[in-house]
Order: C-alpha cells, then structure tokens, then sequence
C-alpha cells in the first residue's frame, strides 16, 4: 500500500492510495481540522477515471466540514473514496489495505460507512485500524448510521414542509424519492408511516418492486424523477444533481434530501429560490449520520439520548435557516453557508 501526498489550496491534506496487488486505487481528503479530526464516510464506486473520483472526495469532504459543524460536533471535515465496483471489485484483501491507509494517518481522518460500504465492511477495517465508526459490536459500537440519517432528513422535510405550507403534517403530501439504498429507504417507510405517497426511483430495480410492494409507491424512470408533479422532491443517490438542466425541471415546492453536495454549484441554490422551490440545505438535512457515528468517535456513553438532543439541535438550526432565508429573500443554502462559518468561528474562539 503506497500513500502519495496530493498538494491543494483548498484543503488540508490529501492522499491517493494503491496497492496494485489487490486492485487498490482511491483518495483520502481531509477539509478541516479546525474543529477536532476530520470524519466522513468511506464510499465505493466506479468511478470513470481517477480525476472523478479525486473531485468527488474533495466536494465531500468539504460537504462534512460543513455537516459536521451545521451538527455541533466537535469533528472536522473528511472523506474517503475508493474507485471500483462495490459488487463485483470489493475483496477483503481491498479494504485491508485501505484499512492500513486509514491508520497511516494516525487518528487525523475517522472512517465509516457510505455509499458501497457496510457494517461489515467496517469490521474489517477495524482488523487494521482503529480508527474506524459505525460498528456492530463493541463498547461503543453505533452501527448502521442509515436509520439515523434517513430520521434527520424526515424531520428536515417536515420543517421545510411547514415553512412553505403553514403545517409540517404529511398525510397525503406526495414525495418523489431518488435513489433508494439504505437511507433512500429507510426514508421512504418514515414517509409512508407519516401518510406520504411516494414516487420512486433506482438504479436497482429490486429495490424499486420492493418499495412498490411495501408502500404503495409508484415507480418511475431514473431520467423521469425530476419532471414529476410532487410536493417534495428528496434527492438521496448521488450528488451533483441540481443543476442548470435538472431544475427546470422541478415541479415541485421543496427539495430536501440525503445526497450529500445536490448543487453543483451556489448559484443553483439561488436558482431553486428563484423558482420559489424551498430548498433544506443538504449538509443540515442529513446530519444524522454524523451525529450517529459520532458518539463512537466521542464516546458517548448515553448514546440514544445524546443522538436524540442533537437531532432536535439540528432540526432547530434549520428551522433557523429557512426562517432567515424567508426574512431576508435570499437562498436557505447561503445562509446555511454563513451560518456553518458563524458556528465554526465561535467554536474556535
């Protein structure tokens, strides 16, 4: 396993790692350590090409420095990304090696699960590091942050929902999901349960049958989830997907997800505003997670009550958001950006 330093003006460190005895090419970001080491998940995908893969980690890790101070975590910013197919790439031999990667940097980057990641893939990461959340078993074990997640960004539509309705009920509110892995899911049954109908799409049609099955959802194509008639659109696949040619398309009122980094850029959060679509901030939405893993890294004895005050603390920071925005006219998400840098320069002080 070979680390390799790539410079950047942008963020603390960076690292491409491989290990061509086990198929081994990815990249370790660390944004900020401003606040305390840098965490963030570890996703695997196959990416194009190297570049891709080295633009994703540093808009992710950039996104969990503002996840994790938006969270009131003493954490800083990171991400983790390995290119590969998850289904057919992933070996044990992999992640042993990105394991020992992990560990090389010495408690500065804490790992957990994302995108092509499971608990159990977290297990064995933990072989050759210790720095590693998001497991099944052990004294502060906070395994599968999904739930957790998918809870924060319920709660995130339903305070975006009462913004612009005057009610945060969502009985009969209908809800085009994208993307319907384990949080994408999660998220889908919070909904029904609150008397959501649901439009959904995937990638993985089995996914898609099931949530046919389980909620009463109607299926749609990938490219036909943005142009659908909902109130609420929830992105919870990949980032990058409110842009110049996806919002036009929207027809719906508000736009609150689990994707980490849905706009490509700040100008498409002032585009969604221009249309009159209410868009909760992602890195606000779906804080869950962190917090979840958090009180592995932290180690929180109380965890369920700890996990509870903060999620209510985040709910509270974006009722505060889209109050201000709403007060001012302007974007949630530069606010949201404003209000991140106010929190973190307090916490520096």
């Amino acid at each position: 396993m070979k680390l390799t330093s790539i410079p950047s003006e942008t963020h603390e460190e960076i690292y491409r790692v491989a290990d061509p005895s086990v198929g081994l090419v990815g990249f370790i970001a660390l944004h900020s350590t401003q606040l305390g080491p840098a965490a963030g998940g570890l996703r695997m995908r196959p990416y194009t090409h190297e570049a891709e893969a080295l633009r994703d980690v540093e808009r992710l890790s950039e996104g969990m420095t503002y996840k994790n101070a938006a969270a009131g975590l003493p954490l800083g910013g990171g991400k983790a990304v390995i290119i590969g197919d998850p289904l057919t790439q992933k070996t044990p031999e992999l992640l042993a090696s990105f394991g020992q990667a992990i560990n090389a940097l010495a408690g500065r980057y804490w790992t957990a699960e994302d995108m092509g990641m499971t608990p159990a893939d977290m297990a064995r990461l933990a072989v050759e590091t210790q720095y590693v959340a998001g497991l099944a078993d052990g004294e502060f074990a906070s395994g599968d942050p999904s739930p957790i997640t998918a809870r924060g960004i319920f709660n995130a539509i339903r305070t975006a929902h009462r913004h612009k309705n005057g009610t945060d009920a969502l009985s009969g509110v209908v809800v085009s999901v994208q993307g319907l892995g384990n949080v994408g899911f999660h998220l889908c049954q919070l909904l029904s349960n609150a008397g959501a109908h649901l439009i959904v799409t995937d990638v993985n049609k089995t996914r898609v049958e099931q949530a046919v099955r389980d909620f009463g959802a109607t299926a749609v194509e990938l490219d036909q989830i943005y142009g659908v008639v909902a109130d609420v659109f929830a992105p919870c696949a990949i980032g990058g997907i409110l842009n110049p040619e996806t919002i036009p398309q929207l027809k719906v009122g508000i736009v609150a997800g689990g994707a980490n980094n849905q706009l490509v850029g700040v100008e498409d959060g002032t585009a969604l505003h221009e249309r009159g679509i209410l868009y909760a901030p992602d890195f606000v939405a779906n804080g869950g997670g962190i917090i979840n893993v958090a009180t592995e890294i932290l180690k929180i004895r109380k965890s369920q009550e700890w996990v509870a005050e903060k999620l209510d603390a985040l709910d509270a920071t974006m009722d505060a958001i889209l109050t201000q925005a709403r007060v001012e006219n302007t974007s949630p998400n530069a606010v949201a950006i404003i209000t991140v840098a106010a929190k973190m320069a307090r916490a520096a002080a």
